[in-house]
């Protein structure tokens, strides 16, 4: 890639660039302001969530909290029921924390600089540069997948993609590239530009407004770029899920475990049923087969078998409770959960 940035015309590919942006560019309910905490909260929501989906939790979440000193000022089990079904519930307690955090370090302001925004919770080198382009101007490109995967091609990038030398080059081509004056629609214009026409697999290059400057369209296979590490398939874990029922309620426990920390959650276990239910301390349960389902999460698959399993009683110092149909309404469930809870619902209903 050696003199490749230094060659590229700064003002003429912005500018097609930013050109192309100003007439084609994507309209979403969070583009066009630069409130920091709305650009904040669009970037945690729009990690590993297609932009689409993201558009009805962003307006629900605005109108409970729409500012950070009322998203500091609630619970987590709050705000975990806010963003139930936007999936890595890791964002919305980070969140949450990032908001405290602020309120309580910084008097309810947002730091202006990546560099200081890097210091909050959940806030990595994308976000911290998204949110500082766009809310402050600073002049910093914000490396999402969509911008690696453009300048690997603009600049004909054939390391690893994944390798901190390559994204160290890549992250010197864009800011090589980026207007000082309009620093967040250029990254903007970048998502846009990777989500709609420089695709993974076959770009559409016709369509490209800076196409003229793709050393990777002169040599013939963008396509192949950018280089990416293989990614190691998600591990399956087989779960039977126990949907417990006792006098018109069903059991569920508030996870403490790292996946899915502070959510609502079925009986989960590995063991038979009957053993699962033994070692919560149930007896003489009455077990139904109910069908089966599957999650994917990021590194793992859960692989689950439903179970209804009515009990007489329920054992002391049990971990967990028991909850009325209208009292599940109000409890933080994950996605994961949505066929066990169609069950239970189905179950509990007159």
């Amino acid at each position: 890639m050696g003199g490749v940035t230094a060659a590229l015309p700064a003002n003429t590919f912005s500018g097609r660039l930013l050109g192309w942006y100003d007439r084609q560019g994507r309209s979403f309910v969070f583009r066009g302001t630069k409130d920091p905490y709305r650009v904040w909260l669009s970037e945690i929501m729009l990690q590993q969530t297609r932009t689409e989906s993201v558009v009805p939790y962003y307006e629900r979440f605005l109108r409970r909290f729409p500012d950070v000193q009322a998203l500091a000022a609630a619970d987590e089990e709050e705000v975990l029921r806010c963003w139930q079904g936007l999936g890595y519930y890791s964002r919305a307690r980070n969140l949450h924390r990032a908001a405290r955090q602020i309120t309580r370090e910084y008097g309810g302001a947002f730091p202006r600089t990546a560099e200081a925004l890097r210091a909050l919770p959940g806030v990595g080198p994308y976000t911290a540069a998204a949110v500082a382009s766009i809310a402050f101007g600073e002049p910093v490109p914000a490396m999402d997948g969509n911008l690696i995967r453009v300048f690997a091609r603009v600049t004909d990038e054939r390391g690893d993609a994944g390798s901190p030398a390559v994204l160290r080059r890549l992250t010197d081509a864009a800011r090589g590239l980026m207007p000082p004056d309009r620093p967040g629609d250029y990254n903007q214009a970048l998502m846009d530009l990777g989500a709609t026409v420089c695709t993974p697999g076959t770009p559409d290059c016709a369509a490209c407004p800076v196409r003229e400057y793709c050393l990777a369209r002169r040599a013939g296979d963008p396509e192949a770029l950018p280089v990416l590490p293989r990614k190691r398939p998600p591990k399956p874990i087989a779960l039977n899920v126990l949907v417990i029922l006792h006098d018109q309620r069903v059991y569920m426990r508030q996870r403490r475990e790292a996946l899915l920390k502070g959510m609502y959650v079925f009986a989960l276990s590995e063991s038979a049923p009957d053993e699962a239910l033994a070692v919560l301390g149930f007896r003489d349960a009455s077990i139904g087969y109910a069908g089966e389902t599957r999650h994917v999460f990021t590194h793992r698959v859960w692989e689950m078998r439903l179970w209804t399993a009515r009990v007489p009683g329920v054992p002391p110092a049990l971990a967990g409770d028991f909850y009325t149909l209208a009292q599940l309404e109000s409890l933080p469930i994950p996605t994961a959960m949505r066929a066990a809870l169609i069950l239970a619902q189905k179950e509990l209903s007159p």
